[in-house]
């Protein structure tokens, strides 16, 4: 067998594989065998079927499998004896004026076509600055969130006509075109909520209705076509939410109004405990503090997005795209031409960015060990199932489903990668400059 590459350019290149009868005869004598003994044909006893006739029989489709074989093993091992560094995986090149007999005695020559990594040097120091913020709770944000604590504890009444932020238990039923009942169509009983209406329009014409008011309802222009918040009002799938363009008749059953908590101490002893906040200038500072703290988790998350964009514009490394596009639509059969130039920056960020991250882990010898794979499943397992029940589980049924969820190969897969861009994040944050900021909420919104 031979193999040698041609350079086209720093890119591409392209690999081209000679293979001799000798290079395959054993391997496919070997699995003429092997199928003779497994095979159970009429006229044969279990297990004595001879090597010839499965040969006669299958020996073309046995020899087409067995070269397939050697040339991926093959081409594997050249790729990985010589260290080149390809994206994504090797593409055969079509020939339409070669063919072969497989009859045992054809030489074969075969192209694939190689997409290769660019060459850059690492060089991050202090001298890349990014922001950091450090969110500062503006006076908006406090009250709303204020707002919704005090709802929460609050007691709900049924005022005689709707506003804003009332919530209407209303029977929705489909419509025809013409505007009529639509027979055996969707019926559903639920509750909306006026402040999640997005149309103000709509929202507006929601506004001062009393219980047995009836009024037709653009539903997917209520929601500006949010298929989840649609199916929850109709109870019914997001799939179905997504295509529906019928409007509905909206009857009201009654209408709900949550009223404020008072700011007094028994309020008070219900959210911290007994005597821990005693005043409302306590309380609000109390609650500027846990949102200040609930907000480090997005300030960082703002870090890594902004060092994962300055990252790739850092290096502004050239792609090998047309091999690219070509391996994608080779591998997605579903993926229209639409699609992939739209998606095709993307992808192609995404790989500069993966690029950055392997090499960063190589030259710094940063290792990515099982134990930490394991201990962040955990916690994401840990997290979900106290979503649920205020209990925690046991440590050891807590490391048993771990144990379960990780030989999932998407899981691992997903947790894996997860850990491996924490530890690029963590070591980059110790090399570059972090411009530390103060920002308030809302001005923070605005940034994303």
């Amino acid at each position: 067998m031979n193999i040698t590459q041609e350079k086209i350019d720093s890119l591409n290149s392209l690999v081209n594989v000679s293979i001799k009868p000798e290079d395959y005869l054993e391997r496919v004598e070997k699995a003429i065998k092997t199928q003779a003994k497994k095979a159970k044909l009429p006229g044969f006893r279990a297990g004595m079927v001879p090597p010839s006739h499965i040969k006669k029989m299958y020996g073309k489709s046995i020899l087409v499998e067995e070269v397939n074989s050697l040339l991926s093993d093959s081409i594997n091992k050249y790729i990985a004896d010589n260290k080149i560094d390809i994206l994504g995986q090797p593409l055969p090149k079509v020939d339409e004026s070669k063919e072969f007999n497989w009859d045992y005695t054809d030489e074969f020559e075969f192209k694939y076509e190689l997409g290769l990594a660019p060459e850059f040097d690492l060089d991050f120091s202090d001298k890349d600055s990014i922001p950091y913020y450090q969110i500062k709770i503006d006076s908006e944000t406090l009250e709303s969130r204020i707002k919704n604590i005090r709802k929460s504890y609050g007691k709900m009444t049924n005022p005689e006509v709707s506003s804003e932020e009332d919530v209407l238990f209303a029977e929705l039923v489909q419509l025809s075109p013409d505007g009529s009942v639509f027979e055996g169509g969707i019926s559903s009983t639920g509750s909306v909520r006026l402040d999640l209406i997005k149309d103000e329009e709509i929202k507006k014409s929601l506004v001062g209705l009393k219980k047995g008011d009836v009024v037709e309802l653009d539903i997917q222009k209520a929601f500006e076509n949010d298929a989840f918040q649609v199916s929850k009002v109709l109870n019914i799938s997001e799939d179905d939410a997504k295509d529906l363009a019928s409007k509905f008749q909206l009857t009201v059953k009654n209408v709900n109004r949550l009223e404020e908590s008072d700011l007094n101490q028994e309020f008070f002893d219900k959210l911290f405990g007994e005597g821990a906040v005693t005043t409302e200038e306590g309380f609000r500072e109390k609650i500027t503090g846990e949102l200040e703290s609930m907000m480090v988790q997005n300030a960082e998350q703002k870090l890594q997005n902004d060092i994962v964009k300055y990252g790739v514009g850092k290096y502004e490394m050239q792609l090998p795209d047309e091999f690219l596009k070509r391996w994608l639509r080779a591998t997605n059969q579903n993926l229209t031409e639409e699609d992939l130039q739209k998606g095709y920056e993307d992808f192609a960020n995404n790989l500069r960015w993966t690029l950055v991250e392997n090499k960063i882990i190589k030259e710094n010898s940063i290792e990515l060990k099982y134990e930490d794979v394991f201990q962040t499943a955990k916690s994401r397992l840990d997290a979900q199932f106290k979503m649920y029940s205020p209990q925690p589980l046991p440590e050891e049924q807590l490391a048993e489903y771990t144990v379960q969820f990780l030989q999932n190969k998407e899981n691992a897969n997903k947790i894996f990668e997860e850990v491996k861009a924490q530890k690029v994040f963590d070591y980059l944050k110790s090399v570059i400059t972090l411009d530390r900021q103060e920002i308030e909420y809302n001005k923070f919104l605005e940034l994303n």
